[in-house]
């Protein structure tokens, strides 16, 4: 395993002698650097919960702290704000796992797992980091199968999966989406944000676009009825209702 970044260590679960600290550890991650970047890590994270609402075996989640080795426990006592910050994606989801609620992800509390798939949202801050350390990171220690990034700004957005070790690029869509077979869905821009859609294509949609979908069918039918009574009574037929 690749260890050309200096803070990458991974989790070894042989190392019996280490007293790891209980699963109670707590996030300590800087705050979000805009509004977009919030919303847009809640919007993922609705969306998943409702699309999967009836599984049990996944864990998403969203600028959470990654713990997952001895030095890293160290170095947060240090400045946890320049060690902690490249442990932290904007948006995973860990399959195969308990739903539940944590706070934090400490990796050998979790039968040494990682992320299956990793979103970070760039900025002129983070992209560096995103697209070098992160990158590395999550490809030489995480060993996370998919990794994507996206730009609100640019629209910029590349996804990656792990082949023999290494990331390659994943081929676009002619709409530009990007297939994830970790998690059955597509990626794509939509409106200007990161969303999911269907192995068919469809777009996955809010509660809000659900409930605006079904206020329009509802006004559809009730044109439609109208239409009819209309049609009825230009017969010399009364409608009964």
């Amino acid at each position: 395993m690749s260890q050309s970044a200096p803070f990458v260590d991974t989790w070894i679960e042989e190392e019996d002698d280490i007293q790891w600290p209980p699963c109670d550890l707590l996030s300590d991650e800087p705050p979000l650097e805009t509004d977009f970047h919030r919303d847009q890590i809640d919007l993922l994270l609705r969306l998943i919960k409702s699309l999967w609402q009836d599984r049990q075996d996944f864990y998403a989640s969203g600028n959470l702290t990654i713990y997952y080795n001895q030095r890293q426990l160290k170095a947060r006592d240090v400045s946890p704000s320049e060690t902690l910050r490249e442990r932290s994606p904007d948006f995973f989801v860990v399959l195969g796992t308990e739903k539940k609620d944590r706070k934090s992800w400490a990796v050998w509390e979790e039968d040494g797992k990682y992320s299956n798939v990793i979103v970070e949202i760039l900025s002129n801050k983070t992209a560096k980091i995103d697209k070098g350390l992160k990158k590395q990171l999550y490809q030489d220690t995480f060993r996370t199968p998919e990794y994507f990034w996206f730009d609100s700004i640019s629209l910029e957005f590349q996804g990656f999966h792990l082949s023999d070790g290494h990331y390659e690029d994943l081929a676009p869509t002619p709409e530009g989406w990007l297939w994830s077979q970790q998690l059955a869905l597509y990626l794509g821009v939509y409106a200007g944000k990161l969303r999911f859609f269907t192995a068919e294509g469809q777009l996955i949609p809010t509660a809000e676009e659900q409930l605006v979908e079904a206020q329009a069918r509802a006004q559809h039918a009730e044109q439609e009825l109208e239409r009819l009574r209309s049609q009825l009574k230009a017969q010399g037929i009364e409608p009964n209702s």
